[in-house]
C-alpha cells in the first residue's frame, strides 16, 4: 500500500480545551460499530451514562443545545477522562484527519474545517510537499479504472506544478488549471483520453516558460474570464464578452443560502456579505473590491502573503477533490469545487474586511476558511447540491 501525505500532517495536535470552536459541537457524530459494542459493555456509573446519552439507532451521540453530551463545560471530553483515549470512536479519534481510498493508495489529508489545522494549512509559507511511504497491505477493489487514475495523477502533478510556480500571478495559474481541467473532461467525454498526455505535457512546457496566458488567452469558461478579466492581467479576455463577477456572486451566494445549514454563525455571515457587498449595485461592488485589492489583496504591498494563502487554499482543495473523478468522471467538476471554494473564501476575506472597518488579520482569514469548510465538507447534501450546479454551469 502507498501512502501520501502533506509535510506539514505529522505536525497536527489538538488544542483541546483552547480551541475557538470546538469540533464536539454543531454536528452529528456518527459511531462506528465497534465502538457500539465497546461502550455497551462499559458497566457502573458511567456505563449507564453511555448507554443513556446515545442514540443507538441512529448511532450517534446524543446532543443538548448542540453539544456532544460527553462534552463537559471545560470544552474536553469526558469519555477520554473516565476511560482514555482509546475509548473514542474512529470519528472523534481521526478528526480532523482525513483518509482518501484508492487501489493501492491512501492520501491522508487534515481538514480545512478544524480551526487548528486551518492555521496550519493557510500559514504553510514554504511549497507543500507531498511525502510518500510505503507498506505491506493490499487491497481489493474491484471495478477501478487503474488507467484513468494514472492520468488523473499525471494531471494532478501538473497542476501542482502550475499552482506553486510563483514568479506567475496566482490568478492565472487558477485560471491554467481550470482550463487544464476542461480540456481533460473534453477527453473523457469524447473517449479521446489517449490526447491527456499531449496536453499536459503542453501545460507543463508553459508553465516552465512562463507562457501561461497563451493557453487561455482565447477561453470564455466563467472561471478563467472571473479569474482574469483584468485589463492588464489579460487582455484577450477582457477584449470578449466577459463575465461580471458581481452577477456571478450574486448567482452562486444564492446557492449558498440554499445550502443545508451546520453553524447560526453562518447565516450572520451569509446575510452580512449579501447586504455590505451587493446591495447597492455592482459599481459600488466593484468599486469595493478595488479598494480592498489594494489594501491587502493582489494590488497591494501584502500582495505575496494574500497569494501564498490563495495558493494553499487552491493545493489543499484540489488535492482533497480532484483525483475522486475517477469513481464519477467529474474531473471539470472536481476543479470547479476547488476554484469556487478558494474564490468564496477571498469574497468572505472582502466582507469581513469591510465590515471591521477596513481591517483584515491572518486569524480572520482562518476562521473564514474553517467556517466555509465546515458549511461544506461536512455535509454530503451540501457537496451534492454544488456538484449537481457545477455541473449544470460549466
Amino acid at each position: 500500500m502507498r501512502y501520501l501525505k502533506p509535510h506539514y500532517y505529522d505536525r497536527f495536535v489538538c488544542s483541546a480545551d483552547k480551541c475557538p470552536d470546538t469540533c464536539c459541537a454543531g454536528w452529528q457524530i456518527v459511531i462506528d460499530e465497534e465502538s457500539l459494542e465497546k461502550y455497551a459493555a462499559v458497566n457502573g456509573a458511567f456505563g449507564s451514562r453511555l448507554k443513556n446519552s446515545i442514540d443507538w439507532e441512529e448511532g450517534v451521540f446524543c446532543q443538548y443545545d448542540r453539544r456532544c453530551s460527553f462534552l463537559n463545560e471545560q470544552n474536553l471530553c469526558d469519555l477520554i477522562q473516565e476511560l482514555g483515549p482509546d475509548s473514542l470512536c474512529d470519528t472523534c479519534r481521526m478528526y480532523p484527519r482525513h483518509v482518501e481510498e484508492y487501489d493501492g493508495l491512501r492520501e491522508l489529508s487534515l481538514s480545512l474545517s478544524c480551526p487548528t489545522a486551518a492555521e496550519m494549512i493557510l500559514g504553510c509559507q514554504e511549497k507543500v510537499i507531498f511525502e510518500e511511504s510505503f507498506t505491506d497491505e493490499e487491497d481489493d477493489f474491484e471495478d477501478f479504472d487503474f488507467l484513468m487514475f494514472s492520468q488523473l495523477e499525471d494531471a494532478r502533478d501538473v497542476i501542482f506544478h502550475i499552482l506553486q510556480n510563483r514568479s506567475t500571478d496566482l490568478r492565472i495559474r487558477m485560471a491554467s488549471v481550470c482550463a487544464l481541467a476542461d480540456k481533460f473532461q473534453d477527453c473523457i467525454d469524447h473517449q479521446t483520453s489517449f490526447e491527456i498526455d499531449t496536453i499536459l505535457a503542453r501545460y507543463e512546457e508553459a508553465n516552465a516558460g512562463n507562457l501561461l496566458p497563451n493557453l487561455i488567452k482565447n477561453s470564455d469558461h466563467t472561471f478563467v474570464q472571473i479569474l482574469c478579466g483584468d485589463d492588464d492581467l489579460l487582455p484577450s479576455v477582457s477584449a470578449r464578452q466577459k463575465i461580471s463577477s458581481y452577477h456571478w456572486h450574486l448567482e452562486s451566494i444564492a446557492l449558498l443560502e440554499h445550502l443545508e445549514r451546520l453553524r447560526p454563525e453562518w447565516n450572520i455571515i451569509l446575510a452580512n456579505t449579501r447586504s455590505l457587498l451587493y446591495a447597492k449595485g455592482e459599481d459600488a461592488y466593484l468599486k469595493i473590491c478595488h479598494d480592498f485589492q489594494t489594501a491587502c489583496g493582489y494590488d497591494s504591498p501584502l500582495r505575496e502573503q494574500w497569494e501564498c494563502i490563495g495558493e494553499q487554499l487552491m493545493m489543499f482543495f484540489v488535492y482533497t477533490y480532484f483525483c475522486g473523478s475517477v469513481y464519477d468522471d467529474m474531473v471539470s467538476t472536481k476543479m470547479g469545487l476547488a476554484l469556487f471554494s478558494t474564490l468564496w473564501i477571498q469574497e468572505f476575506c472582502m466582507y469581513r474586511w469591510l465590515d471591521q472597518g477596513h481591517s483584515l488579520s491572518f486569524s480572520d482569514i482562518t476562521e473564514i476558511a474553517w467556517r466555509f469548510a465546515r458549511e461544506v465538507e461536512h455535509s454530503d447534501n451540501n457537496l451534492d447540491m454544488l456538484e449537481t450546479w457545477m455541473e449544470e454551469n460549466f
